[in-house]
């Protein structure tokens, strides 16, 4: 049987059958490529295989960058450093039509700056700005559409996991993917203000003005945001200017955020275990899906199916950039279906070459990747944020909820066009590295 042929049959054939059967991704992933690569290659070189592979991978130093930085997302989150991150947003920009909102996307912006992960975000500024929103008589779509969007900030600002499991996928300098992704995190919490703004105009009571506050309270509440941003430079500058490597960074954000949380007195005995906890049980997940995607990458290999599409896509007369466009659109199809970092690791054999043979900087193209896949957070029918939100927020109803991020979605098109229009705002400050 021809190799493409065996392939195809695997992904399209087996693969979904599994995941319709309820099995996880990376083990969906590595059923299918053992099997497959045992059928082309043979048993013996399959198990050889997985427990080369596995074992080069996993015995790697740098891999506990993962669980470190989750770690300290959720020893940030179980402190309350979120919480008073949205206070101090809150006393500035609280004032303004739909101000709330705007403090929950500052806020989501800041916290995000510590945190990788978009559902600790997205936890974290729920329990604090929904009950404040709803207090101020807040349109639910506006504040749970609000607080499901922002929290997608989380994959996008470093640190992030998903830019580590890219950077682990393909061999690039996670500094330069954490680098390359402050500028487009910004950018892109920019236009979900900008969103707002324009919502709130076009019908104040969506998000009627809170109250004042004076020029002192706002100064006073500066100090709020300190500990964060002192966490996210100590960390970024030290990647920045050499001074340690990913996962020391790791290591210095935890140090530095326990501190933080002892010195505050707001991390209880519970909060530290329960960071323990989460951080095990996400770090597991991540584990799992890069095991299943070394195996999957390894049948892929064989197949030669990722060299095959590279070159049928090079020579199509098209522009690179319509090339792209079907790409990011089967991401976003993709992450409508199935958890978004699990349809990422199992495309990225396939498609991260593609855009390697489409001539495009691949610090870039990561950030864009990342970027497409923080929309599979906040679309229906799994969108994770969605479900977070509406844990926090039971009277809220889902379909509400899920109707509320369309108002976001445009800004996350927009920002992934002036990206692609502008690609230097991903790459200026991992420029400067040289």
């Amino acid at each position: 049987m021809d190799l493409v042929v065996i392939g195809i049959i695997g992904i399209l054939i087996l693969l979904f059958v599994l995941f319709f059967l309820g099995m996880p991704v990376g083990f969906a992933m590595a059923v299918v490529g053992f099997c497959g690569f045992s059928y082309i290659v043979s048993f013996k070189a399959a198990i050889n295989m997985i427990g080369a592979d596995i074992w080069i991978t996993f015995s790697k130093y740098g891999l506990t960058v993962i669980p470190l930085f989750i770690f300290m997302g959720y020893l940030a989150f179980n402190s309350g450093i979120g919480e008073r991150l949205y206070k101090a947003a809150y006393k500035w920009m609280g004032h303004w039509p739909g101000g709330l909102a705007i403090a929950t996307i500052g806020a989501d912006e800041l916290f995000a700056a510590i945190c990788g992960s978009n559902t600790a975000t997205v936890a974290t500024m729920g329990a604090v700005a929904l009950p404040e929103m709803k207090k101020y008589n807040y349109d639910t779509r506006l504040s749970s559409g609000t607080v499901a969007t922002g929290g997608t900030l989380g994959v996008v600002m470093p640190p992030s996991v998903v830019l580590i499991v890219i950077g682990l996928q393909t061999e690039q300098s996670i500094v330069k993917l954490f680098l390359g992704g402050i500028l487009p995190a910004i950018l892109l919490g920019v236009l979900f203000i900008f969103t707002i703004l324009v919502l709130c105009r076009v019908n104040p009571k969506l998000g009627p003005a809170g109250p004042k506050t004076s020029f002192k309270e706002k100064v006073k509440s500066l100090i709020y945001i300190i500990e964060a941003i002192a966490i996210f430079f100590l960390v970024m500058g030290g990647l920045f200017a050499g001074l340690f490597t990913p996962t020391e960074a790791g290591g210095v954000g935890v140090f530095c955020t326990f501190i933080v949380a002892f010195a505050t007195r707001r991390l209880t005995w519970k909060g530290f275990i329960n960071s323990i906890i989460e951080t095990l049980k996400i770090s597991c997940m991540v584990f799992i899906l890069v095991t299943g995607a070394i195996i999957f990458g390894r049948f892929l290999t064989v197949t030669r199916i990722p060299f095959l599409v590279a070159d049928f896509a090079t020579a199509l007369p098209v522009s690179p950039y319509i090339i792209l466009t079907f790409v990011l659109l089967i991401y976003v199809i993709g992450g409508c279906f199935m958890d978004a970092l699990g349809f990422l690791v199992l495309t990225i054999p396939v498609f991260f070459p593609l855009g390697m043979a489409l001539g495009f900087d691949p610090i870039w193209y990561g950030i864009i990747l990342t970027m497409v896949t923080t929309m599979g957070a906040i679309t229906p029918p799994v969108g994770v944020n969605i479900y977070v939100v509406k844990a926090l927020a039971p009277e809220i109803d889902i379909g509400t909820i899920f109707k509320s991020v369309g108002f976001f979605l445009l800004a996350c098109i927009i920002s992934i066009i002036i990206l692609i229009i502008f690609p230097q705002i991903a790459l200026v400050i991992p420029r400067m590295l040289h």
